[in-house]
């Protein structure tokens, strides 16, 4: 048979399940809503009912027996709706796409073999009597995923079942038509790879998918290493790869793990919406997901703590500005300063703080440190800490019996209203108390444990160490580099003491003050998670390498970005990243794996991105064809304005999403504004603040299009002028790297020295014409 008639054969199957899913819908529709009335009709027969005879012993237990019974019906019903409306939004996520995936297999006897459908969720026929689609988690499917052509074997709660594998073939079925299908050895996870499969489905790309799923699924199924980093160029599928990763494990340590201990840190949250419905569409919950600013900033309550790219746009304002400083502070010999000041600190040394109520000291810092230096020295100094909280936690359940009498409770209460008072009552009536002065008492009890709650939450929380004064002293006593001077160091303490006083906190401080906080108090380490994710790792320093590894101490970390994409940092080998990583988060079985294939975006833009880089010739296109990069040079500020908005509507007629990346967050206003009076439709502005992703014509700076890919860029402003005092490399790289189909160079004068000669081989470049 041959391949056009095969995939009408397989077209006719998809509308037949799709005709059965749609009955399905419609009868499980009918369920839900008759399900739903019963509920509500339970509902309201124990509404009617919730009453007890008060007056009997007998009654009482009888009124409460049938209420319980009633609770029971109302539990089973609601529970009932919930299964039928999950079973609804199950088979509609089927509807459009019903499998992915096919097996032929044959079991040991039989003379044909059978063939097996893979999909997100099981399905099963009208009579319930056959398989339709098997769910990718079920014991069959694992030879979709683990097995090749050939003899194969699976784990089942029966045991280990043995079958051959005539047949592997994939399917891309979008709105119920099969856009791509292909066979073969490998399971192809990217959805890119799969079209290439299914637009030129020969050998040669055969080999060059199978080269590249390789590689991916050695990401993919790694269950050994502690430390696995993946160094990937710009499109390699890195993020693909992790993504399936991450379903792989939970697929296979379904009885351990859950999607709740394993944490991705994205590099924004544009990154984070982009990727969010992956691990959905496979059937399983999203992992928790969060950016290194959200993480560092939950452990800063009260304090605007500066971000990545803050920093990046304050570096660029003052190019000139010394960064040994922040070098020093973001390495690992900071943190091994941290740890030994800690080790060393004596009770003397302890910064406590007074707690206050209602502007008066309620627990001095005198008292706190008598209280702490009367437990044994001999303890840790972590259960010393502990110790010391139960013991003011007792003192305050004493200290709410004492001011429930004072003046500022009686005067709070009469100034309550009937509801709050109400409230304060909790499970009491009035017809509870002897009397007037039983009932006052008791109300003013409850008033002071509820508005002294603040100085429990503040002793749970550590509010009585002064931390930020704790850490300027412990940077007073810094052993400093020969590259800081001694006036430097204070200079620089002077500054963080004032924007404290401001409360702000520069990002440079964040990983040693939380480890110092953290290590002397015992606190901050969740040791619930068993994966760590990290992506675009090569924008975090050791010093926050070191303090996630505290953090999460059971974790096993899986990290990946793409050296040449440093916007933060200088650039770093992969080999020098997996030996920092490996001695920071005390690896045993670290693993680096490269990803040199790059095919996002065409084999032309490729080609003139790699161009740039001093090592770009390990960089290997894929060979997708499109048209060359422009590259367009203007001479004023007017020609600059016009290509732009010229070059921008030609893109946006040919492309779905078109972005123009600027080198940071004023130029990419600036660029909206130019176009904005254009009144250009569709267009958006995007800030650190957006977690959406919108399609149309998107201005938005380089640092934010990280982990991101747009069908056509403009790469805005590559004049020499506006590079100057920047990572210039890494910038137009990066730029360039997030197009996949169309790609323009626009520069308002000269032209950046990074665009080598090499680079400008693979453009069309446009001068203007000046008169």
């Amino acid at each position: 048979m041959g391949e056009r008639e095969e995939k009408q054969q397989e077209q006719q199957r998809v509308n037949r399940v799709i005709t059965e899913i749609k009955r399905q819908i419609d009868e499980t529709a009918t369920a839900v809503e008759a399900a739903h009335k019963e509920t509500r009709a339970v509902e309201r027969n124990y509404s009617e009912n919730a009453s007890i005879n008060r007056y009997e012993v007998d009654d009482i237990a009888e009124s409460r027996s049938m209420l319980e019974q009633q609770r029971q019906l109302v539990s089973r019903a609601a529970e009932s709706e919930t299964i039928l409306k999950h079973q609804l939004a199950t088979l509609k996520g089927l509807q459009g796409s019903p499998y992915f995936g096919r097996i032929d297999i044959k079991d040991p006897g039989e003379d044909e073999p059978e063939s097996l459908y893979i999909g997100t969720a099981s399905l099963m026929n009208d009579d319930k009597t056959d398989f339709l689609v098997y769910d990718w988690r079920a014991p069959i499917a694992g030879v979709y995923y683990n097995g090749t052509l050939g003899k194969v074997s699976y784990e089942t709660p029966a045991g280990t079942q043995h079958t051959e594998l005539v047949k592997k073939r994939q399917f891309t079925i979008k709105n119920g038509k099969i856009t791509n299908m292909f066979d073969t050895n490998e399971t192809v996870g990217d959805e890119l790879l799969q079209a290439a499969l299914g637009e030129q489905n020969d050998q040669y790309m055969h080999n060059i998918v199978a080269t590249i799923q390789k590689e991916q699924n050695d990401i993919i199924r790694d269950t050994h290493s502690d430390l696995l980093l993946v160094q990937g160029v710009a499109g390699s599928g890195k993020t693909s790869a992790i993504l399936q990763r991450i379903a792989y494990l939970l697929y296979h340590s379904r009885t351990v793990l859950n999607a709740d201990q394993i944490v991705l840190f994205s590099p924004n949250n544009l990154f984070s919406h982009y990727i969010s419905e992956v691990l959905p569409s496979l059937g399983e919950r999203n992992m928790r997901q969060v950016t290194l600013e959200g993480f560092v900033r939950r452990r800063f309550e009260g304090l605007k703590v500066e971000s990545l790219f803050e920093r990046y746009e304050t570096r660029q304002a003052h190019p000139d500005a010394s960064r040994a400083i922040a070098d020093f502070m973001e390495g690992v010999t900071m943190m091994n300063q941290v740890r030994q000041y800690a080790a060393s600190l004596t009770d003397q040394d302890l910064q406590f703080s007074d707690l206050r109520f209602n502007g008066r000291v309620f627990f001095s810092a005198d008292h706190i440190r008598e209280v702490y230096e009367s437990l044994p020295s001999a303890m840790h100094p972590a259960d010393r800490m502990v110790r010391l909280k139960n013991k003011l936690i007792r003192e305050l359940q004493h200290r709410v019996r004492i001011e429930a009498k004072s003046d500022w409770v009686a005067k709070e209460l009469d100034d309550l209203d009937t509801q709050q008072l109400h409230r304060l009552y909790g499970k009491k009536m009035v017809d509870d108390f002897a009397d007037e002065d039983a009932q006052y008492a008791y109300l003013s009890r409850r008033w002071a444990k509820r508005r002294l709650r603040i100085i429990a939450d503040a002793i749970y929380n550590n509010y009585f160490l002064d931390f930020y004064n704790q850490y300027e002293r412990f940077l007073r006593q810094v052993t400093l580099p020969k590259t800081i001077s001694v006036r430097e160091w204070a200079d620089m303490i002077a500054a963080y003491q004032d924007e404290i006083e401001f409360h702000r906190l520069e990002l440079m401080y964040a990983a040693p003050l939380m480890y110092l906080r953290d290590l002397i108090t015992g606190s901050g380490q969740n040791r619930s998670f068993q994966y760590i994710f990290i992506d675009e790792m090569q924008d975090y320093s050791l010093a926050m390498m070191v303090y996630l590894r505290h953090a999460f101490p059971q974790a096993r970390f899986t990290v990946l970005g793409d050296s040449e994409q440093a916007l933060f940092k200088p650039l770093q080998l992969p080999e020098t990243m997996l030996k920092e990583l490996s001695g920071v988060l005390d690896a045993k079985h670290p693993n680096l794996i490269a990803l040199r294939r790059s095919y996002r975006s065409t084999k032309e833009i490729t080609d003139f991105a790699k161009a740039l880089l001093p090592d770009g010739d390990q960089i290997i296109s894929f060979t997708r064809h499109g048209a060359k990069p422009r590259l367009l040079v203007r001479y004023s500020a007017a020609s600059a304005r016009q290509a732009l908005v010229d070059e921008v509507n030609k893109l946006h007629q040919d492309n779905e999403t078109v972005a123009i990346l600027t080198k940071n967050r004023q130029q990419a206003q600036d660029v909206y504004q130019i176009l904005h009076r254009q009144k250009l439709a569709d267009l958006h502005l995007l800030s650190e603040e957006d977690s959406a992703l919108p399609t149309g014509i998107l201005v938005l700076p380089i640092y934010l299009a990280k982990g991101l890919e747009f069908d056509a860029v403009l790469a805005y402003d590559v004049s020499a002028d506006n590079l100057k005092n920047t990572d210039a490399v890494g910038m137009v790289y990066t730029m360039a790297s997030r197009a996949m189909h169309q790609l323009t160079l626009l520069s308002n004068g000269p032209v950046s020295p990074v665009l080598n000669a090499k680079a400008c081989q693979n453009l069309v470049i446009e001068h203007e014409i000046v008169q």
